[in-house]
């Protein structure tokens, strides 16, 4: 061990009594403030910007050193393969080429003693890289607000790692060549091998694991994430392990005479041994983890958890099913299984016998949104899936025909795209991919699908039908299909963990399990015996949301007149230079906005929903209930008694809004015959002009501007054990297909009409799987002062640095 120590001793004195060293220090030092001072910059600058740029000043650590684009970790280790080689390049050729190896190999010292000393000598530069790299993390714990230790020391295992292994690939290819520039390039090549071979034979199951266990691509990314895992750890030390081994046996091959086959058995034993090793501690239930980051951010939540923990040790299976002439047959193809079982290794931690099954097949999309014959015209399925087989170089034996697949399971309701079957206990049920920018289930949605296979009865949202309401399963603008029963929106029930029902009153009762009753907008007066079933079912303490619409007040306030709530005549308008007059933009109140933590985030509460079309609300707590607004907005309100009429529009309402002086939101009352329109004030005081197939229509002005409306309610009271909860909305589009079809970032119907049915549903579904915010959401630098960081870290230290080394190098010199 002494001779190891006093070998590395040697190797350090060599390393920095050459330039080299302390070149790459210095340049490995102006990098990482060059990185640094970059991006610390960058978000004291926003900050200094303010507005609602901070809404998204969030996992500041992360931004910092470990964003993938800009971080200092990422950025400073995608070079260091640039630096290594120039260091380990010389560590054995040098010996070589001197005619040194030969009194080594004559010396009573052993061969891994030399091997262990050199590497030695590199863990201890590397270390020195990392004192560098830690500079800066020293100094983003004061620059960040809160900023993440435990994510920033992971990140640094990660990297001394990386240097670790490079380190030894370099060792072994400075024994192979006594040219030290060609023990540099075989460095290079070698590291860009280990990179790339996750890439190759990935369509053979066997030969797929081996390779992506080798491969060094993104090997890091968990712990720069601040996810440790003994499956990482022994990669680095597998690969140290190979190349150390490796350059022993090389160099014992210069001191004794062995056939070939010997030394070629060596080399294997060990690439096989380490390929056993890597391949066992790779499997799920080997794997440790260890979340360093401060909100658990790669780990399940406790709510997700709890579900898996539900699930037992029974077998869970998971059916992947891969239609080849889907938008998304990629994510099912044998090239990409490694990426999709990483996507379930957050569950295969906590379950990690969960099977896993893959079909691959062929069949007619359903959900492309294109015609595919269109492109491919003449052909029948199986000429369009040849075709694309060839183009793809993938043989036609590795799909199942449309008569085979139907055989097995029917997938038509699932649109035939690519979906994951789980089956648990004899009970399955279906996980989706999305039409969104993530496209892959989330934690609420994997969660919802566990939850699934646990209980056979779901919360059941039932939807009155058969008097015009808005319909579940239609596309139209005004139906609920998004919000409902949209296989490929990740946030329609289904895929939230409810089921969907439609119930006409006229024929049938209503089911006792039943969560929730929707009654929205019905076209006619309900029925007596409907009405007789809905007061029943209130009386017996059930949930219930009632949506109106402006003209057809009349068909709901007969039954709302028992809950204290009316929808007052008329419509609201609001006055904009953008939208039509008939878009009212309430916002939420505190009350809404306890519904559901997704409502209570800084860039969520302050948003409006659009309601399209609505009318206000009038309402008192002499029915019993305690009734609170949810939605909130000033308005001006048209009053009419009339239905509407369709063939009315608004082609004035625009000018007439930008025409008004003064601007501001009134209610006006119509004169005039015929017809439903809506009005808005040409002057203030005056009358108003609406725009109706050309026709001029007066309205006069009967509220103030500042008058507040309320245009969604809850009422609430305690009924045979629990808490009865009712919402009313004067507008029932805020749900509709429209209205979600067209999100925008700029209000905030989509998280409200899931807050809704949540509080339905006493916050069982959606599965809760929020997190506490990032405190580390503020830098406490300014601009001016990162200005000076950059004089100290880009120029003074590294100035300091290189005066140290060029006396140091002098001296040496003279002596």
């Amino acid at each position: 061990m002494k001779l190891t120590f006093k070998i590395a001793k040697a190797e350090l004195r060599n390393l920095f009594y050459s330039p080299i060293a302390w070149f790459l220090t210095i340049a490995f030092l102006v990098e990482c403030a060059i990185t640094y001072t970059k991006v610390i910059n960058q978000y004291a600058g926003q900050q200094e910007m303010g507005g609602m740029g901070l809404q998204w000043m969030r996992h500041l650590t992360q931004g910092v050193f470990t964003n993938p684009y800009q971080g200092l970790f990422t950025s400073v280790m995608q070079n260091l393969y640039l630096y290594i080689p120039l260091l380990t390049m010389g560590l054995i050729s040098r010996e070589i080429n001197g005619g040194t190896i030969s009194l080594l190999y004559s010396s009573p010292v052993k061969i891994r003693e030399i091997v262990f000393g050199k590497y030695l000598a590199m863990l201890v530069y590397s270390f020195i890289l990392l004192f560098v790299i830690g500079i800066f993390m020293v100094a983003g714990v004061f620059d960040i607000k809160s900023a993440d230790y435990g994510m920033l020391l992971a990140a640094a295992l990660g990297f001394y790692l990386l240097l670790c292994a490079y380190s030894a690939i370099g060792l072994f290819m400075s024994s192979l060549t006594s040219y030290q520039i060609v023990a540099a390039v075989s460095t290079f090549v070698m590291i860009g091998i280990l990179s790339y071979i996750g890439t190759l034979w990935q369509s053979v199951d066997f030969v797929r694991d081996l390779t992506y266990f080798l491969s060094l691509s993104g090997r890091t990314s968990h712990m720069l994430g601040g996810l440790i895992t003994t499956k990482d750890v022994i990669y680095f030390l597998v690969i140290v392990y190979i190349f150390l081994g490796l350059t022993i046996y090389k160099l014992q091959s210069g001191r004794e005479t062995k056939p070939w086959f010997v030394s070629a058995g060596r080399y294997a034993a060990i690439v096989i041994s380490a390929l056993i090793i890597g391949y066992i501690t790779s499997r799920p239930s080997l794997i440790g983890y260890w979340d360093t980051t401060a909100n658990q951010d790669n780990t399940l939540t406790a709510n997700a958890q709890q579900i898996i923990k539900e699930l037992g040790d029974d077998k869970l299976e998971i059916t992947t099913y891969d239609n080849f002439l889907d938008n998304y047959y990629w994510f099912g193809m044998p090239e990409q299984r490694n990426d999709y079982l990483g996507r379930w290794e957050p569950y295969l931690r906590f379950k990690p016998d969960i099977e896993f099954h893959y079909v691959n097949y062929y069949d007619m999309p359903l959900a492309l949104g294109y015609n595919l014959f269109e492109g491919y015209k003449g052909k029948t399925i199986k000429q369009i899936a040849e075709q694309r087989a060839k183009g793809s170089d993938l043989p036609m034996s590795m799909f199942e025909t449309p008569e085979q697949i139907k055989k097995e399971i029917d997938l038509k309701p699932e649109l035939n795209r690519f979906v994951m079957k789980l089956t648990y206990k004899g009970r399955s049920t279906f996980l989706r991919v999305f039409n969104d920018q993530i496209q892959w289930p989330m934690e609420a949605e994997v969660s919802a699908a566990f939850k699934r296979l646990l209980h056979a009865n779901m919360p059941v949202i039932g939807f009155v039908s058969g008097d015009g309401e808005r319909k579940v399963g239609k596309k139209g603008d005004r139906e609920y299909k998004t919000v409902t029963t949209d296989k490929t929106f990740r946030y329609a029930l289904i895929n939230q963990g409810f089921d969907v029902d439609s119930l006409s009153l006229n024929t049938q009762d209503i089911p006792d399990n039943i969560k929730a009753l929707v009654i929205a907008d019905p076209q006619s007066e309900l029925s007596a015996a409907a009405i007789q079933k809905i007061k029943a079912y209130i009386a017996k303490g059930g949930n219930l949301l009632i949506a109106g619409e402006p003209g057809r007040q009349q068909m709901l306030n007969p039954l709302l007149k028992t809950l204290g709530v009316q929808l007052t005549n008329g419509m609201l308008v609001q006055q904009s230079e953008d939208f039509a007059p008939t878009l009212v933009l309430p916002h939420l109140t505190k009350t809404a906005i306890g519904f559901a933590k997704i409502l209570d985030e800084p860039s969520v509460d302050t948003l409006p929903v659009s309601m399209n079309g609505v009318t206000g609300l009038s309402y008192h707590d002499t029915s019993g209930f305690t009734i609170k607004p949810l939605l909130l907005t000033k308005a001006g309100l048209v009053t009419n008694t009339m239905r509407r009429n369709p063939d009315l529009d608004l082609v004035n309402a625009k000018d007439d809004a930008n025409a008004t002086s003064g601007g501001g939101l009134r209610m006006v009352t119509m004169s005039g015959g015929g017809g439903f329109a809506t009005a808005t004030p040409v002057s203030v005081g005056g009358m108003m002009k609406i725009g109706a197939k050309g026709l001029a229509k007066r309205a006069t002005l009967t509220s103030a501007s500042n008058e507040v409306f309320t245009t969604a309610v809850a009422l609430t009271r305690q009924i045979n054990g629990k808490e009865q909860r009712i919402v009313v909305s004067g507008d029932a589009d805020l749900f509709s297909n429209s209205e979600l079809g067209r999100y925008s970032p700029q209000v905030a119907n989509f998280y409200f009409s899931t807050a809704l049915f949540s509080w339905l549903d006493y916050g069982q579904f959606p599965i809760d799987a929020s997190r506490p915010d990032a405190k580390d959401n503020r830098v406490t630098v300014s601009t001016d002062h990162v200005a000076f960081l950059k004089i100290v870290y880009i120029y003074i230290l590294p100035g300091l640095i290189l005066i140290f080394a060029a006396i140091f190098l002098i001296r040496r010199k003279r002596k």
